[in-house]
This record gives C-alpha cells, structure tokens and sequence, in this order.
C-alpha cells in the first residue's frame, strides 16, 4: 500500500490590524497570508516573518484551535517563543519560553508568572 503525503489547500492567515470600522467593507485586506496549514504540527510552533519585519509565533493545539503570538520573548529579548513548550494551565493553553520558562497564555497573551507582562495576540484563521 501507498501512502500520499496529506496535502491541504488551506492557507493559515493572520490579521494584522484590528477589526474592520462598522461601514467600511469586510476587511479583507487586514489578513495577510503566512504558511499552509500543513505547516503546522500540534503541540509544536513555528515562527514566520511579517511584514514589518516582526516575527510571530504560530501554533496548533491538538483540537485543531489555532494561536498567534508575537515571537518574541519580553523577557530576554530573543525571538523564540514558537520553539517553547505548550502545555495547558487551569484550561489555559500557554507556551513556556525556552529560555527563562515564563509562560504566556496563547489566547491573551499574558503572562501567567507576571501579569504585568503581555505578548501580542493575533486572530488567526485557515481559508
């Protein structure tokens, strides 16, 4: 027996600004395309570029719910937060950073170890 590789015609997009102002259309434009879904492999996150030359953080729960968060880590400055570790807290699904292992919660993007931190969310969808 053959095996295909899975192949996906979904695009996971991200929106950039905030939703669309009552009367001026869909926003359509606000999404910008990032990687295929296949791309993304539950429990673990990848980085892309946008662009601005900001880098966010993508990951994939094993329901199928979609994250973004800024990539990089407030805390010491690099840009690794897709390489952390999830894992879920309280129903609270977080990455912890590589680095100094502060979790940030993908939904809000706080940080569950200091509240006065936060990280950049996106809305994230697959089309």
């Amino acid at each position: 027996m053959t095996l295909a590789p899975e192949t996906t015609t979904l695009t996971v997009q991200l929106r950039l600004a905030g939703p669309p102002a009552s009367g001026s259309g869909s926003g359509s434009d606000d999404w910008f395309a990032v990687c295929d879904l296949s791309v993304l492999i539950p429990g673990r996150g990848v980085a892309a570029l946008l662009p601005d030359g900001r880098q966010v953080a993508l990951f994939l729960d094993r329901t199928g719910r979609m994250y973004a968060i800024d990539n990089r880590d407030p805390f010491s400055g690099a840009a690794v937060l897709s390489r952390g570790l999830t894992g879920s807290h309280r129903g609270r699904p977080f990455v912890a950073s590589p680095l100094l292992k502060q979790r940030f919660d993908l939904t809000s993007g706080a940080c569950l170890d200091d509240e006065s931190v936060r990280v950049t969310t996106y809305e994230v969808r697959a089309r």
